[in-house]
């Protein structure tokens, strides 16, 4: 696709490793500062995963005119269907507006209906008017979702989130509150000691898939099981944990740390999975799992964590705007694809 009369003359391919010295150049002349290791993660993803990645390069005489990176959501915030996510596109200084990003839009779209993609997602900051604008002509419009955010500071306690929770007789596992102990203050812990939290490991798999499936009516063994295995394959990029209760998982949360999309300059982990056992509701499994996010967040030095989620969910709504969460600046788009 391209909206161009006169679309510059390229050529659109597959982006290769050999192509990451031009896309970091050509990102920071659009972003003002080297982005390398975000651009050097998200196109070692699709060697890793390459299913679940869509990433294309438009090419002419003089080298990579352009650039296109997007991937596969499969159970991303809550989603049941296929869909793409446009993380990045950036064109050559020289070249923009001459239609070489509807080029290589094009080329995503056939890819993505070609794979099953029912939709197209992506989201920017409201202020940037540039990609706004191209979105706009692309045939995106805003989505029912909203984006919240909250900033890390560090891992340090925020009374909402991680301050002490007086929880009623019974309220809790037998194992957050013993009320026949001698000590003071036994009705007040903080969130991640009142609940058993740890890293996320492959034994985790059977009893995550469990949960999903009664929240969701869906099995997404195959997207759980992949972000799973990226959890193990690089701690660095994703913050992955489960809450416990008498051993058996009871809750989980997956976080992914990020450094990009459409100009996004500080560290920032999405949220993009989480679940609590419906036996185990209101009894502070999600504050934990939270609260525990936020310290190991901040040891990573990630600023900030932000989320999607559906307009009609109030009930997540709620749950983070309780805890510290609050509106971000990014809106959210979609597009419909045809198939193909």
């Amino acid at each position: 696709m391209s909206a161009h009369p006169n679309p510059a003359p390229v050529a659109v391919r597959a982006l290769m490793p050999a192509d990451l010295e031009e896309v970091v150049a050509i990102d920071a002349a659009i972003e003002g500062r080297k982005r390398r290791d975000y651009i050097e993660r998200r196109l070692h993803a699709a060697r890793r995963e390459p299913a679940l990645h869509a990433q294309f390069a438009a090419v002419d005489s003089q080298g990579l005119a352009g650039f296109l990176l997007a991937r596969m959501l499969h159970g991303e915030f809550g989603r049941s269907q296929p869909a793409l996510r446009i993380e990045h596109v950036g064109v050559r200084q020289a070249l923009r507006g001459r239609g070489v990003g509807g080029q290589l839009f094009g080329a995503l779209t056939a890819w993505g209906a070609r794979h099953g993609a029912r939709e197209l997602h992506t989201a920017a900051d409201w202020r940037r008017a540039d990609i706004l604008h191209w979105f706009d002509r692309m045939g995106f419009g805003l989505a029912p979702h909203h984006v919240v955010e909250s900033a890390v500071e560090g891992g340090a306690i925020n009374p909402d989130r991680d301050g002490p929770v007086a929880l009623e007789a019974g309220a809790g596992p037998a194992h957050e509150i013993d009320y026949g102990r001698k000590e003071s203050n036994d009705h007040e812990r903080l969130a991640r000691d009142r609940v058993d939290v740890r890293s996320m490991n492959v034994a985790d798999l059977d009893a995550i898939v469990r949960i999903d499936r009664d929240i969701t009516g869906h099995d997404r063994r195959d997207y759980i099981a992949g972000r799973l295995a990226e959890a193990m394959d690089d701690a660095s990029i994703r913050v992955s944990l489960t809450a416990r209760h008498e051993d058996a998982v009871v809750g989980y949360m997956m976080a992914r740390a990020d450094l990009g999309d459409f100009g996004r300059t500080e560290p920032v982990a999405v949220i993009d999975t989480l679940g609590v056992d419906p036996a185990y509701t209101h009894r502070g499994i999600g504050q934990g799992l939270l609260s525990q996010l936020f310290a190991n967040l901040g040891a990573l030095g990630v600023e900030r964590v932000e989320t999607v989620v559906p307009q009609r969910d109030l009930d997540l709504l709620g749950f983070l705007y309780s805890t510290g969460f609050g509106a971000s600046p990014r809106l959210v788009f979609t597009r419909t694809l045809e198939p193909a």
